[in-house]
This record gives C-alpha cells, structure tokens and sequence, in this order.
C-alpha cells in the first residue's frame, strides 16, 4: 500500500512538472523597437538561443511593440505581460530613467522593480550628420542650426540632443515623432533630417555600416563613460572635450550612465525567484554561446555581457542620484 502510495504521488508530481513544462512552451519576448532597428536586431538573436538553456526549450516568440520612445514596451512588461515567466523583454536605457527625471509622461512603470536579467552590451552613443550637412563636426553645430530626427522626449534620440543645445551650445532643431531608429536613418537619407543624436554605435554598425568610415556621413562626436576604441580609430571626438564646467559634468554623467545598461532585458515584478533565476541563468549561457556569439559577428553587433544583479544594482545607484543634479536635468528637458 505505502509502495503504491509513493507511486502515486511520484506520478502526480511527474503530472506537475509536465504541467508546468506545457505552460512554458512559448515564451513571448517583447522588443521596445520597430523591426529592424538595434533593439530589434538583439532581441531577436538572443531570442534565436536561448531557449535551448531553458527548461523543455521552449519556442520563444519575439513581439514588436515601439512607441513612446520605448516606454509602450516598459510598460506592457511591467503591468501587462505574465508573471509566471512566460514573457521578458528589451526595453530602452531611457525607459529606465524616464521615471527619475520625469519625461515621458505619466508612465505607469518602476524601473527600480523590473526583474533585470542582464544586459547584452555596453553603449556608445554617437551624433551622425548627414555628408551635405551645414555641421560637418560638433563645433559646426555649435555654429549651424541642423535639423535632428528624434523619438519621444525620454528616448535618447531627444535627451541627448536636447541637453546637447541646454549645456554645450548647440544649435539641433529636433523634430520629434519618428517611431523608430530605422524610421529617423530614412529621414536623413532622404534629406529632411541632417542627422540624429544619440544614436547607438552598435545600431549604427548594424544599420548604417556606410556612414561609418565619413564617406557618406559624419561621425561628429561620441557619448560614452570611457572611449570607444573603434571611434577613437576613426579620429570622432568625445563628448567630455566640450564640457567646460561642473554642472554640465554631472548633468552629462548622470545620462551617459543610462548607456551601461546597454541592451537590457527584464522580466516583469512579480515573478517567482525561482524563475527569474533560471532565465537570468540562460541568458548569462547565451552570451557565451558560440552559435550566438557568431551570429552577432556576421551582423556586426557588440556583445558585453553584464549580469542581471550588475544591472539592478546599477539602476539602484543611478535612483540615488542628488535631487538637485536631477532637478537641472529636468529642468533642461522640460518643453520651452
């Protein structure tokens, strides 16, 4: 009887995993870009590899959803998407810091709350102008009105440019509204932008590989905590070379943090411990999986893994910042 007992139970608990291993059986990955751009070029290759790291491999399904300089996506993980580890996401390094210095709107999400699961780079930022353009390096822009493609203010695309023209003179006319980085490269080809600012490097290498060397466009300046070895080969200016006093220097450290953030991907608040840490498990294996990592070679993507814990205590360190440091900050972005 105890034998028959035991086996019964060891059958329901089969019964329960199995239960369990059905329920994971897709996965749903929730991209903060239109398709095509970096976000979306990430997304997809982790999404590509990682299931063969996680229980009963599941089919991962990746899932568009730009708007709202990425915040559409944040807030979807955060209040939307399943808490049972059925979904995850990559959303913007400016979703993450919208909430702190107040851009976006009314944005329904806590940066300090997502479950963060690691990152899969590291960014430089960059300002890239047109080759015809009337600012051909960042001193020209302190000189020539340019017109900048940017997304929503709380997207990069704008932050940068916006305390770019607050701090260090220059004189970007940013027209907002553009979905996407894909969307902001087509208005410049087409001559009804001369650039954009805050643009990724890593998205520059995989979307625009031309404007790169100066033959068809002009790398004028770089965002980045410490240089980029390659933009420093190609001769482009650090940012830090304009800034000529303190409260710039913090206004401009405080954004660039947001770049070691990098790619990161996040798992909603509420989800059980014991599943975030196997995705957090899984996608540290991906980042060292040589069909993954060859795959970003051939697309010309960076990867600089940085862990889930590394992220989160980041993000804790970032919301400590002075209040006054983030008021100045605010203050600048604010709509004239």
């Amino acid at each position: 009887m105890r034998v028959r007992t035991i086996s019964l139970l060891a059958g329901l608990g089969l019964l329960a995993v199995a239960g369990d291993a059905a329920a994971q059986s897709q996965i749903n990955l929730i991209i903060g870009s239109d398709a095509g751009g970096g976000y979306d070029v990430y997304g997809r290759a982790v999404a590509r590899h990682i299931s063969k790291y996680l229980p009963g491999n599941p089919n991962v399904v990746s899932q568009n959803m730009p708007g709202a300089g990425g915040n559409r996506a944040a807030e979807y993980v955060y209040s939307t998407a399943p808490k049972d580890g059925s979904a995850f996401g990559i959303i913007f390094p400016g979703s993450v810091m919208s909430p702190l210095i107040g851009v976006g709107g009314d944005l329904k999400f806590d940066p300090q709350k997502f479950n963060y699961i690691g990152t899969a780079a590291k960014e430089t930022r960059v300002c890239v102008t047109r080759k015809e353009a009337k600012a051909k390096t960042f001193e020209e822009a302190q000189k020539n009105e340019i017109v900048i493609a940017a997304s929503a203010d709380g997207g990069s695309t704008a932050d940068y440019a916006v305390l770019a023209n607050e701090f260090l003179g220059t004189k970007f006319k940013i027209v907002r509204g553009y979905k996407g980085s894909r969307e902001m490269v087509l208005a410049v080809e087409r001559a009804e932008a001369d650039g954009l600012c805050g643009y990724a490097y890593t998205s520059l290498k995989t979307q625009k590989p031309d404007w790169i060397d100066g033959t068809n466009a002009n790398l004028i300046v770089q965002f980045g905590i410490g240089p980029d070895a390659e933009l420093d080969k190609l001769g482009v200016p650090k940012i830090w070379s304009f800034i000529k006093n303190d409260e710039a220097k913090q206004i401009f450290e405080l954004l660039i943090a947001q770049q070691e953030f990098g790619r990161p991907f996040v798992m909603p608040p509420g989800v059980p411990a014991d599943k975030v840490k196997v995705m957090r498990e899984a996608f540290a294996k991906t980042m060292k999986d040589p069909e993954f990592l060859a795959e970003a070679q051939k697309q010309k993507i960076d990867i600089e893994y940085g862990s889930g814990e590394e992220v989160q205590q980041l993000v804790e360190r970032v919301y400590k910042t002075p209040k006054p440091v983030i008021d100045r900050m605010v203050k600048a972005m604010t709509p004239k």
